[in-house]
């Protein structure tokens, strides 16, 4: 059983990781964002998406600990 969840892990990520290089593959087109006046560097629609999930990734845990801190002190 412990097997099976090990492979069942690999194959998963393996997946993951095939469906983000294809999206990447897909959506190669060039963009450029502009922001409060500032404008950032013209790459792929792919590059600036996965930042964005990236981001998300780091920032959801955070708020999630913050508000698990808070609720401590109370």
């Amino acid at each position: 059983m412990r097997n099976f969840k090990r492979l069942a892990l690999v194959v998963g990520a393996l997946l993951v990781a095939s469906a983000i290089i294809l999206f990447m593959l897909e959506n190669t087109q060039p963009a450029t964002l502009l922001f409060l006046g500032w404008s950032a560097p013209q790459l792929p629609v792919s590059v600036y998406v996965l930042l964005a999930l990236l981001a998300g990734m780091m920032l959801g845990p955070l708020l999630a600990w913050c508000a698990g801190v808070r609720r401590r002190l109370k």
